[in-house]
């Protein structure tokens, strides 16, 4: 075990990620959610397929039914988050997404069966609470958008639950080639039935089927499949470096790294409240992955 460099490595992938996150709006002024994500998981997945052609892991699933369940709600995830980019601030969109460790507990409680300890719960209650504080919903004006990533959120929680329960034994590489494949089918269904006249700029994004695919549009896409994949590789590399709960921790400073350059790049600025409510998040998720880490030992 390093935890050291565990911890500079899921810090490294949170940087690349909350970076190439934020430029996100330069593609969905002119683009299409739906042509985002097939040509960027063309573009991931032959990125992997070098990694394999060099020797460096391997595509073959032990369960490939497993594998496509898994996949299936973690680009579900991925599909709604990167949607809301485009309509919500960054920060309200991780903030969101950073509840699954909640919703992992709540799994584990009501459909594995498990049983948990007063700390856990109040965890949870006081992470909703903490997304509550970020999203602010008004009564008066209740708009469902806000609320979209705690399902991300939930469906992410799914698809970890689903990571340890049905892949166990399956490749890096062959995981991350399944969420990509997923999300690059999700994007080709996407460019077939969204035939809606789709209003100009970031509102338009999920609603256009195809957008221009000129040189600007192209670049973008790669920094986006190139960024992630590193930013996911660096993440893998901490999990191997040093011991998970540890390791999980530090993958909540990507609310830092997104809010920061949402600042510095678009001027999003975090209220008061919002940031007190990802410091409730962040406080929920570690005090999860540790407690969870003691029961497990003990």
């Amino acid at each position: 075990m390093k935890p050291g460099l565990a911890a500079v490595s899921v810090l490294g992938g949170m940087a690349s990620l909350g970076l190439t996150d934020n430029f996100v709006p330069f593609i969905s002024e002119r683009g299409s959610l739906w042509q985002f994500h097939f040509l960027r998981s063309l573009m991931g997945v032959a990125v992997l397929g070098v990694v394999a052609a060099l020797g460096y892991g391997h595509f073959r699933m032990l369960r490939p039914l497993a594998v496509i369940g898994r996949s299936f709600f973690q680009a579900s995830a991925m599909l709604i988050y990167f949607g809301c980019l485009s309509v919500l601030p960054i920060g309200v969109v991780v903030a969101g997404l950073f509840t699954s460790p909640l919703f992992v507990v709540l799994i584990s409680i009501f459909f594995q069966g498990k049983s948990v300890g007063l700390f856990r719960w109040v965890a949870v209650v006081t992470g909703f609470v903490g997304a509550l504080m970020v999203i602010r919903p008004d009564p008066a004006a209740l708009d469902p958008v806000a609320f979209l990533p705690i399902v991300a959120g939930l469906l992410y929680a799914i698809g970890a639950v689903a990571t340890r329960a049905w892949c166990e034994g399956e490749s890096t590489l062959s995981l991350t080639a399944g969420f990509f494949g997923m999300l690059g089918v999700f994007g080709l269904i996407g460019m077939f039935l969204v035939n809606s006249e789709a209003p100009e700029g970031h509102a338009g994004f999920v609603l256009r089927s195809w957008g221009p695919l000129d040189a600007p549009m192209l670049f973008w896409f790669a920094v986006q499949a190139v960024g992630s994949l590193i930013g996911i590789a660096l993440i893998f590399r901490g999990y191997q470096l040093g011991e998970a709960s540890h390791v999980a921790v530090f993958e909540y400073s990507l609310l830092v790294f997104a809010s920061f350059w949402a600042w510095v790049m678009w001027g999003q600025v975090v209220s008061g409240l919002g940031l007190l409510g990802m410091v409730l998040i962040t406080l929920a998720g570690v005090v999860i992955a540790l407690r969870s880490t003691a029961e497990a030992r003990g």
